[in-house]
């Protein structure tokens, strides 16, 4: 397979008891590529994420991350890569500095590369007033934009996003976006969740899951054309309307 290749899956399951919540994938995301993988509740992509990141034992199939195997190496992938879910990893009761200082401790950075990271991402965050500031006091924005940092802060070959701008305004999520922009273009492989289609839009490739597997996989555009649609909200419900199953 591959060297360009972060991701490669293949026939990748996951059963809990007689429930297959993820049925036989097969995919791969080129470094650097922002790669959307979406579905409705129940569909299994967060089951799938879960084995991507380390997180589950596969039932079976194969899968390497950042190099890595699935199943013998998720200590090397958890080293490798970052992970921002929608409810946010910061300590609310913490002082932003501290969970920078946190997280880069847990990312294995000495204190040296901490304190050079801390300064060039407030600065960059526009946050350096906000150093003493509690995380729960920051506006909803500026925590999410905050926690991806902090998610890329040790410059991980893949950062893993679970559905990240959800509960945001419009603009907050598009000045998301131009940090998740501004990552791809230094090499880092965007893996991200949404339920939001436009975007879909943002994203050079997207998986659709349905039911545990993929049912379409493609750059947006050509999805939209084969589906005969302006909409990539169109795609998408067809695709979901299919459905038979909901959340086990």
């Amino acid at each position: 397979m591959s060297s360009n290749y972060s991701i490669v899956a293949n026939q990748l399951t996951k059963i809990f008891g007689e429930f297959k919540a993820v049925d036989e994938i097969s995919f791969h995301v080129e470094k650097g590529e922002i790669f959307g993988f979406l579905g409705a509740n129940g569909a299994g992509k967060t089951t799938a994420m879960r084995m991507l990141t380390g997180l589950i034992k596969p039932t079976s199939g194969k899968a390497t991350v950042a190099g890595f195997d699935i199943f013998t190496e998720s200590e090397q992938i958890k080293r490798n890569i970052g992970y921002m879910s929608q409810k946010f990893s910061l300590y609310q009761d913490l002082k932003v500095w501290e969970n920078i200082e946190f997280y880069g401790g847990l990312y294995g950075m000495n204190k040296k590369e901490i304190n050079k990271a801390t300064a060039e991402l407030l600065e960059k965050l526009e946050l350096t007033k906000e150093i003493n500031v509690l995380v729960g006091d920051l506006p909803l924005g500026w925590k999410q934009k905050l926690a991806f940092s902090i998610s890329i802060i040790h410059k991980p070959k893949i950062v893993f996003l679970d559905e990240p701008t959800g509960g945001v305004d419009p603009v907050t999520r598009r000045q998301f976006w131009n940090l998740i922009y501004e990552a791809a273009e230094r090499g880092i492989t965007i893996f991200v969740t949404t339920h939001y289609m436009d975007e879909a839009e943002y994203c050079q490739r997207v998986a659709i899951m349905v039911d545990g597997k993929i049912e379409a996989m493609d750059e947006p555009a050509r999805l939209k054309r084969d589906f005969k649609t302006n909409s990539m909200d169109d795609v998408f419900y067809r695709l979901a309307r299919q459905a038979k199953r909901s959340d086990p």
